[in-house]
């Protein structure tokens, strides 16, 4: 059974954009928390940030030094706007401090990540009409200027 599970497990994918690196994983259980915590070490990733319901333990990843925040929301709908503001606050308070560091997210089955056309109608409307409300500045490593909008 275990076997199976792992199969229906997508892979994390890395996103990189000049100075900033994103691991998106798939949602793991207590069951899996070891091997998914070594994961987020081998990215380096220093927070998580789950934007579901809690369904393990973050005490492990936590004692492993990466923070865990939970800033959950309806599975298959757009962000609300707080978590937004948060989400961009929280990119430009770490790649500022640690550029090139890693953010990791997770939502419960990131089906978005296993197949084309996983996007609704509901979150490409949103995509459609989002306009930036802030744009992120700060220099990398080599001194180059890393933007987020």
């Amino acid at each position: 059974m275990g076997r199976l599970a792992n199969m229906n497990r997508p892979a994390a994918v890395e996103i990189a954009h000049e100075c900033m690196r994103f691991l998106i994983t798939h949602n793991p259980t207590n069951a899996t928390l070891n091997k998914f915590t070594e994961e987020l070490k081998k990215f380096e990733v220093n927070t998580l940030v789950r934007v579901c319901e809690a369904t393990y333990d973050k005490a492990p990843v936590e004692k492993e030094g990466i923070q865990v925040l939970d800033w959950p929301f309806d599975d298959g709908a757009p962000p609300p706007t707080q978590i937004v503001d948060d989400w961009l606050k929280l990119l430009n308070t770490k790649f500022r401090e640690h550029p090139g560091c890693c953010i990791a997210v997770h939502c419960v089955a990131g089906l978005g990540r296993k197949r084309r056309g996983a996007f609704n109608s509901k979150q490409l409307l949103y995509l459609e009409k989002y306009r930036p409300k802030m744009r992120l500045r700060f220099k990398d490593t080599n001194g180059h200027n890393c933007c987020v909008q």
